[in-house]
């Protein structure tokens, strides 16, 4: 039965060029591992549409929303 290398061994015997993707890929893995996780939602837009309270209800700017989205002309 084959003795299993350490990662390090088999790391070094790769070509130059694999040896820098595999550090490529180590370094990309740990960034995503070290990234922080989102704490929930936060809602740094809440109150943006108030001085259109007057204007529209809910439904009517949901409406006008689609409208722009479908890149529709309003009547």
């Amino acid at each position: 039965m084959m003795k299993p290398q350490s990662l390090d061994t088999m790391i070094r015997e790769l070509p130059p060029e694999t040896q820098r993707l595999v550090r490529e890929l180590v370094e990309y893995l740990r960034a995503m591992h070290a990234a922080p996780r989102s704490v929930g939602l936060q809602f740094t837009w809440e109150g943006a549409l108030e001085s259109l309270r007057d204007r529209y209800t809910s439904v009517q700017l949901q409406h006008e929303i689609l409208q722009e989205w479908a890149g529709e002309v309003p009547d």
